[in-house]
């Protein structure tokens, strides 16, 4: 028999006992689909974690330390490495890495008109920023021939207050809105108008009855807005950004206005500390590893990410093998209904013998009969999954609010993977399941089984 007769063959036997045939192929919709739906939970549980972490920061982003520095001690070689010019170029060499930033952090006090407000400066390479995700919602980025320029985050107006009045609504709000709920306007327009920079964290403010006779407040430098940048969630909207040169100038000339010197440590780095961007995550844990061997403490998400995804496997784990039951319970169906076939059709089998069929073919019939069932029920029970998933993210929409396929609290998440590999297990299941089966009805004597009534 050749493979389109035994197709044939084995489809018309199962129709021979429909009720039977549509039993056992529930059974694997009913297995598939929950291994399918409790895997899908695991999923979501993981991109729920890979989300939050991404609002976090880069994934791709390592955060480098001194070896000694940021709180941390260690015995290991190289823990005076400083974070210097000679660092970065050394991380920039290193296999995988897309882009190294440098970063010098000071606070400032910073008045626009009648409004003052305590920034955040952050010195960088302007050259860099959109290698690590820095995007403009209004003006534009630093570009290296800015001079006193400044890139403010999403929130740093909302740090500026009237020092003069007692209504400080302008440091109380925090970014966060209800859906729909329109975001107030800031109290200063950071893009226009005359801003002033200064060391002095009593600059701007009403003058004190007693002031420190010993010390000479540093002159105020004037600077401009260029940019607003995106939204992002995490420490870029609280800081303002400028040419690490200038900041690096201007700290230098308050020092000497002021006649201190930073007495915190005689070997202070450079910098105060240093992000590198991978080329992708893949990647982050060996240039990782690469600078934590030079001595340098560095840290990124996805070591959180790692530990978060070691959970959700866990889980995933527990509740697939509660999914695998039910699909067990499918298997034993599929073996219960061809050993009922083979009983049922014993005489069938010993004159196919006697015609000249071949052992083989036999066991091929049985085999793709098995298949049949199987794949049969892995398809229905996929498509019973992504219906059953929609109805458990719709219900998480409807409770919270969002729509549910907008990748947003999401329940379930089922990725064309597991579908896949989801109808391949359930032929699998089905062919071995009649494997036993397929054996007994090709060892069954011909003349016995004509002679079976």
């Amino acid at each position: 028999m050749n493979n389109l007769d035994l197709i044939s063959m084995s489809f018309g036997n199962l129709m021979r006992r429909k009720t039977r045939a549509i039993l056992t192929v529930l059974g694997v919709v009913i297995g598939t689909a929950s291994i399918v739906v409790m895997l899908s939970l695991g999923l979501a549980m993981e991109k729920s974690f890979k989300d939050s972490l991404a609002s976090m920061g880069s994934l791709n982003t390592i955060q480098v330390y001194s070896g000694g520095g940021y709180g941390y001690s260690t015995d290991q070689p190289g823990q005076d490495a400083k974070l210097d010019d000679a660092a970065v170029a050394a991380f920039e060499m290193i296999p995988g890495v897309e882009a190294v930033m440098a970063e010098k952090n000071t606070y400032m006090k910073m008045v626009s008109g009648r409004m003052v407000g305590g920034v955040s400066i952050v010195g960088i390479n302007p050259d860099v920023m959109e290698n690590f995700g820095f995007e403009a919602e209004e003006g534009r980025l630093l570009q290296s021939s800015d001079k006193n320029a400044l890139v403010f985050g999403k929130q740093v107006a909302f740090n500026f207050y009237n020092p003069r009045s007692r209504d400080q609504e302008g440091m109380m709000y925090y970014g966060g809105m209800s859906e729909g709920e329109a975001e107030p306007e800031p109290p200063v327009k950071l893009l226009s108008g005359k801003l002033m920079m200064s060391s002095d964290h009593n600059y701007g403010e009403p003058r004190r009855s007693v002031q420190d006779s010993d010390y000479k407040a540093p002159d105020p430098h004037e600077v401009r807005g260029v940019g607003i940048l995106v939204r992002s969630n995490d420490e870029k909207d609280w800081n303002a950004y400028m040419n690490i040169k200038v900041l690096e100038e201007i700290i230098e000339q308050d020092q000497r206005a002021t006649g201190q010197r930073n007495t915190r440590n005689n070997q202070e780095e450079k910098y105060s500390t240093i992000k590198v961007k991978a080329l992708d995550i893949d990647k982050v844990e060996g240039v990782q590893e690469q600078i934590k061997n030079m001595g340098y403490q560095a840290h990124s998400l996805t070591e959180i990410l790692e530990s978060m995804q070691k959970q959700s496997r866990t889980i995933m784990g527990i509740l697939g093998a509660i999914g695998a039951v039910s699909l067990l319970v499918a298997a034993i169906g599929i073996a219960n209904t061809m050993m009922m076939s083979i009983y049922e059709r014993t005489r069938e089998i010993g004159i196919i013998k006697v015609l000249g069929a071949n052992i083989s073919d036999i066991r091929k019939m049985f085999l793709l009969e098995a298949a049949m069932i199987g794949f049969g029920g892995g398809l229905m029970g996929v498509a019973l999954s992504y219906l059953i998933s929609f109805g458990l993210n719709e219900g998480v929409a409807r409770i919270y609010g969002q729509q549910s396929m907008g990748g947003v609290g999401q329940m379930s998440v089922i990725v064309p993977e597991l579908a896949i590999i989801a109808v391949i297990f359930a032929t699998i299941i089905g062919v071995v399941s009649g494997y036993i089966p397929a054996r007994r009805a090709m060892n069954l004597s011909a003349l016995e089984a004509i002679r079976n009534e």
